[in-house]
């Protein structure tokens, strides 16, 4: 399946980038920079000014009464929601349209090239590099779980620019030669760790505008539970199962049928490097700790919430429900974390 916005690579911006792509082993990045930077401006974008002139018309009474870092981090959770709602919608039509990438077998999996998945993965690149910024610069409001969160999800995705070739930095890869990403058919099953995201900021919302407690903000609270449990700690180490071992059972092979369909972008010589499994897998292992340790700390920020505990004041029990003004519900991810703006979850 083609890319579904048909946006053609731009020459000038491919050719500034060459030269770091070929540095960094990226080589497949000059075909997909212009989406990468389209999507990291459009982030932008939405974080400031768009985000903080909508907020002050949505909910006056709140956001203008925010200190600096609150504001950032109510901004970044408007920038998150949008993400996770676009990247979600776009994964699962994908998973639903894409004829080819539903006929791939183990090797397409792996060597496999699509432009529709190759289109979500830039998107999301592009999401992650802004998220990577953004975190760097303020990291005294996001914390460093958001920023692990931030550098693992940007490799891992990063990593579907590599080319899996034996030269691939060489100046023999013509332009229209050059490999396509690697494992381009697991960015839609991965970035679906996102479908718990957008109940993660509704709830952190809810606290914000003075709904601590709710009802409605409880049946969110099951929702988030619910689909951050399913999408990161089922589904998402179940797809990390599959991807591994279709990485080692392809270890030391080379594409049965290159030049053929989904792999007329793949060679004779085309194989899995050693450092692209490792660096694949530790990324990849690092976002799923991450993921079981933000869901323990979302378990207790929702019973912080909604169980009374007991307190004893004066010989009578209090409840202890109260809202938490750290961001805690950064109990979240793809993704969607951490002390801070529990943006992915």
């Amino acid at each position: 399946m083609k890319d579904p916005f048909f946006i053609k690579p731009i020459p000038w911006l491919s050719d500034l980038v060459r030269p770091l792509s070929r540095r960094l082993d990226l080589v497949t990045l000059p075909l997909h920079i212009h989406e990468v930077v389209f999507a990291a401006l459009l982030y932008s974008v939405i974080f400031y000014p768009i985000s903080p002139v909508v907020s002050r018309l949505i909910a006056p009474q709140h956001y203008s009464k925010l200190s600096r870092k609150k504001r950032l981090n109510w901004d970044a959770h408007v920038v998150s929601m949008v993400q996770s709602l676009f990247i979600n919608g776009l994964a699962l039509w994908i998973k639903w349209v894409d004829v080819e990438r539903g006929t791939m077998d183990r090797e397409g999996r792996i060597w496999g090239y699509s432009g529709a998945p190759a289109f979500l993965q830039s998107m999301a690149v592009g999401y992650f590099v802004w998220d990577l910024i953004v975190t760097s610069i303020n990291l005294d409001v996001f914390g460093i779980g958001t920023l692990a969160h931030a550098i693992s999800a940007l490799t891992v995705f990063s990593l579907g620019f590599v080319c899996a070739q034996s030269d691939c930095s060489a100046e023999k890869l013509a332009y229209h030669t050059w490999q396509k990403p690697f494992v381009n058919y697991y960015g839609c099953n991965f970035i679906l760790f996102e479908l718990s995201t957008p109940f993660l900021n509704i709830h952190w919302f809810m606290d914000k505008v003075n709904m601590t407690g709710s009802n409605l903000q409880l049946y969110n609270g099951f929702a988030l539970l619910f689909t951050f449990f399913a999408s990161r700690l089922v589904y998402g180490p179940y797809q990390s199962y599959r991807v591994f071992s279709d990485i080692f059972g392809l270890s030391g092979q080379n594409p049965s049928s290159p030049g053929k369909g989904v792999f007329t972008y793949v060679t004779t010589q085309t194989y899995i490097p050693k450092w692209l499994s490792f660096a694949y897998i530790a990324s990849n292992a690092t976002l799923t700790f991450l993921n079981f340790y933000w869901f323990f700390m979302m378990v207790r920020a929702v019973r912080k919430r909604f169980v009374a505990s007991p307190k004893i004041n004066h010989g009578h029990e209090q409840p202890a429900i109260k809202a938490e003004n750290h961001q805690s519900a950064n109990t979240s991810a793809i993704s969607p974390q951490s002390k801070a703006r529990s943006r992915r979850a």
